[in-house]
């Protein structure tokens, strides 16, 4: 049962509270894809950093932001979702002020880490603050302004991130500030309160721990592997950890009242099947954006600004195609637009694979790639977060969608890991060349598994009635 400390936000109020949140929303997701082309220009200020330390930077961001966002949210639907979004967004705001200020490589990451902290709290609560704020009728059309706002990050983000990083990368940390400042100071006086009086249990927080940990130790296995030799006691210890937490996060999940993935969840076939795909294509999606930074940056030698332009177009696909998957997905199913979705993705970075050369050619090479690649995205990631929780349980929702976008920051972690794994630190065109290839062909084959385990996707028509009533009721016995 919802409690609302003001009703009256169901009239005219409504329109600041989406501003408000909608921006607060887009300035987590821009910090998403910003910081991918401020990349290199970190590693030359930073220069006694190496590639896989710099991979710190994205990689820390990701886990720490899977493993909080699900336990950071019930805390604040269980004490309330305005003092959850103020307190995430402050520390969000801190945290990129001290991002833009570091000495250090190892001082960002740390400022980092409390970031993804803050966004790990301000962006569940401010779609729960949304639905709440807005009557029945209208909820819908608030949300998918709020996803668009999102969407539009990741096309702004590079071109942004492009032209902050022309004068200097910490300036990519630095926008936040004030933009942070004016949306905390508007949420206190626009935004109403609510919370979820039936939300009772503390959420599992040593379970999110140990799910970072395991995750952050396979990240550093596939990271440090190259360097510290595949077979050494080192790298084989991480993924050993990796093991070994993924083991005890789960059996943990199973017994406790308030677990990070409730088990149930993963019993309706088609939620289970969207977070397989989830996580694949985040895998291929995430190191190819960043391969493709790489190659224009380190290659080409293109300048911030023209490689923000670059990446642009494939960002640009995503919301019209975004529409018209919608419109599929009800003609032959969410499965099938997906995996479609899936193979388009791979066959973008294919194209990458038989255009691309040393001499900058990018309309001929680098663009048809993008384009491709693009519409592959507008396809495959809105199906799969606006379907995976289409068979749950009404009340369970809002989690499963957690859930999901977790599975993407773990989809992402591995990709980059994978990536930095596979470039290593070439020293001639050829080597460099030889080493795109193969990180290509990683991005080729994860998006491929996708379109495989997309097919699950799609709802028997007999079953999941049947599925979503045994969830409940499992939960209901806890």
């Amino acid at each position: 049962m919802e409690i609302l400390s003001h009703q009256e936000h169901h009239g005219k109020r409504t329109a600041p509270v989406l501003a408000v949140l909608s921006a607060a929303a887009f300035m987590a997701a821009l910090d998403l894809f910003i910081v991918n082309v401020a990349f290199a220009s970190i590693g030359r200020d930073f220069h006694q950093s190496s590639f896989t330390d710099l991979s710190w930077i994205l990689n820390g961001y990701a886990i720490v932001y899977a493993a909080l966002l699900i336990p950071l949210g019930r805390l604040a639907d269980r004490y309330g979702r305005k003092a959850g979004f103020l307190l995430g967004l402050g520390v969000f705001t801190a945290a990129s002020l001290g991002c833009a200020l570091s000495p250090s490589l190892w001082v960002l990451v740390g400022f980092r880490l409390l970031q993804a902290v803050g966004a790990a709290a301000l962006t569940p609560t401010s779609l729960g603050l949304l639905i709440n704020a807005y009557p029945a009728e209208r909820r819908s059309g608030a949300v998918r302004i709020w996803t668009a706002v999102s969407a539009l990050a990741a096309a702004a983000g590079p071109v942004l991130g492009g032209l902050l990083v022309q004068s200097s990368w910490r300036l990519v940390f630095l926008v936040n500030v004030p933009l942070g400042i004016v949306a905390l100071v508007a949420a206190v006086v626009i935004v109403p309160d609510s919370r979820d009086e039936s939300e009772t249990l503390l959420p599992d927080l040593l379970g999110a721990g140990i799910l970072a940990v395991a995750i952050g130790s396979l990240s550093l296995g596939l990271v440090k592997g190259p360097n510290w030799g595949w077979t050494t006691p080192g790298t084989a210890a991480t993924f050993v950890a990796a093991a070994v937490g993924v083991v005890a996060f789960w059996s943990r999940s199973r017994h406790q009242r308030a677990p990070v993935i409730d088990p149930a969840l993963l019993r309706v076939r088609s939620f289970a099947w969207a977070n397989a795909t989830s996580l694949a294509f985040s895998v291929a999606f995430a190191a190819n954006l960043l391969l493709a930074i790489l190659w224009m940056q380190d290659v080409w030698h293109f300048s911030p600004v023209q490689t923000g332009f670059g990446v642009a177009p494939g960002p640009l696909m995503v919301p019209g195609f975004a529409i018209l998957g919608g419109v599929f997905a009800k003609r032959v199913g969410v499965g099938t637009v997906t995996a479609a979705g899936c193979v388009l993705f791979a066959a973008g970075v294919g194209l990458s694979q038989l255009l691309l050369g040393e001499p900058p050619h990018y309309f001929t090479e680098m663009l048809p790639a993008q384009i491709v690649g693009g519409i592959g995205v507008g396809l495959a990631l809105p199906t799969i977060l606006s379907s995976a929780t289409s068979g749950l349980p009404p009340a369970k929702a809002a989690t499963g969608s957690a859930v999901v976008n977790m599975s993407r920051q773990i989809g992402s972690v591995i990709g980059v890991s994978v990536l930095i794994a596979l470039l290593g630190s070439p020293t001639t065109y050829d080597a460099a060349a030889s080493a795109f290839e193969h990180a290509r062909l990683a991005c080729i084959l994860a998006a491929l598994i996708g379109a495989c385990t997309a097919v699950g996707m799609t709802q028997r028509v007999e079953r999941p009635r049947e599925l979503a009533e045994l969830v409940a009721v499992d939960m209901g016995s806890r």
